[in-house]
């Protein structure tokens, strides 16, 4: 038996890999190819495609990459009509995953998406997509599963995977002593996000804004980059933040730096998911090409940008998102949390209630290859 994983980024690698290690104890016989990150192809996943030319994120900054963007696609492809696979796990990524859910439909492969497009918030267009070309849609926060359901789409909450694996491997002093921090100082984490991209945006305002806090308070400052960066990114590319030496640079270490720390400025994205399941209180920021957000923004129906405020169904945690997301502003609202012990007591808590919302008693990665098996075997029909 063959199956076809594809993630398109480091978050939807890692839960990928959680799903195909839970398919391969299902089918020890099963042969998994696609376009693997490097927790897929631990897991023993055989590469066909480059999953790093995918990693690409707004409608202005895909532009230039289409060329790439297209030639994985065509490999995948050329690989699925080659290969026929038993079944398919796409995961996240949906601009690029939902057209190949289309050709392997074509091809009668039954295509299971994890994560689901955040159709909820924008581009409800996407539903048909699913509706048409998704066997099962595999949803990851608890209201998803009513809205694509109420729409037509065959969808499922699994639980958050967060949710049972982000625990911090260090306990606060341990990490301490690891990265020489002073203890007796707050330690603000950073997490600028993890494509290239993204982060070469975030760089310069969040350089600013280290600089105005250090102005007026003796803080550590920790930029927290996903594993592998140097190797992917080059050995200097966090030098605009960290060429000084006024901030510290770990690598894969980001649940701990952030569950350790008395604040996290954190990209939007899954990293502030996992800054509330480890309780650290926040603030969130994210910036686009502005053509990509003066085409964008009206199209979001949702108050929030970030999911942990949607989850939570009110402001826990501030946004900074475009023309908000200042050295001013980013700085003024660390150095209020900083001051305001009682309302990082409050966020705490409201992160609480997030993590509760998130947890569920089953293994969403079981659950969701035990569905995929259960679909193969027929015992449930599409």
């Amino acid at each position: 038996m063959k199956i076809l994983a594809s993630a398109g980024e480091p978050s939807g690698d890692r839960y990928a890999a959680g799903v195909v290690r839970a398919l391969a104890r299902l089918f020890p016989e099963a042969e998994f190819f696609g376009c693997p990150g490097p927790e897929m192809r631990a897991a023993g996943v055989r590469a066909v495609a480059e999953q790093g030319k995918l990693a690409v994120v707004g409608l202005v900054e895909v532009v230039r990459h289409i060329p790439a963007i297209y030639g994985e696609f065509r490999r995948l492809a050329a690989a699925a009509e080659r290969e026929r696979p038993a079944a398919a796990l796409l995961v996240d990524s949906a601009a690029f995953h939902l057209r190949l859910a289309a050709r392997l439909r074509r091809l009668g492969v039954p295509v299971f998406h994890l994560v689901a497009p955040q159709a909820w918030a924008w581009r409800e267009g996407r539903v048909r997509q699913l509706r048409r070309n998704v066997a099962e849609l595999h949803c990851i926060f608890p209201f998803e599963e009513d809205f694509f359901r109420a729409r037509g789409v065959n969808a499922v909450y699994i639980g958050n995977p967060a949710a049972r694996t982000v625990r911090p491997s260090l306990g606060r002093a341990e990490f301490f002593s690891k990265h020489r921090i002073p203890p007796d100082r707050p330690l603000i984490t950073l997490c600028p996000g993890s494509r290239r991209g993204e982060i070469e945006r975030h760089l310069p305002v969040l350089r600013g804004a280290v600089e105005r806090v250090l102005a007026q308070r003796a803080c550590t400052f920790l930029l927290a980059a996903p594993a592998g960066s140097r190797e992917r990114f080059g050995p200097s590319f966090f030098d605009t933040l960290c060429g000084s030496g006024r901030v510290r640079y770990c690598e894969g270490e980001t649940w701990d730096a952030m569950a350790h720390a008395d604040l996290t400025l954190a990209a939007s994205g899954t990293v502030t998911t996992e800054a509330a399941l480890l309780g650290s209180p926040m603030v969130i920021f994210y910036r686009v090409h502005p053509l990509t957000y003066l085409l964008g923004r009206p199209l979001v129906r949702t108050p929030y940008f970030s999911i942990v405020n949607l989850v939570a169904g009110g402001c826990v945690a501030p946004e900074l998102i475009q023309n908000d997301m200042t050295p001013e502003k980013l700085a003024g609202e660390a150095l209020r949390l900083l001051a305001d012990e009682e309302a990082r007591a409050r966020m705490r808590a409201a992160l609480a209630r997030v993590r509760e919302a998130l947890a569920t008693g089953a293994d969403p990665y079981e659950k969701s290859a035990a569905r995929i098996a259960a679909y193969l075997r027929n015992e449930v029909r599409s």
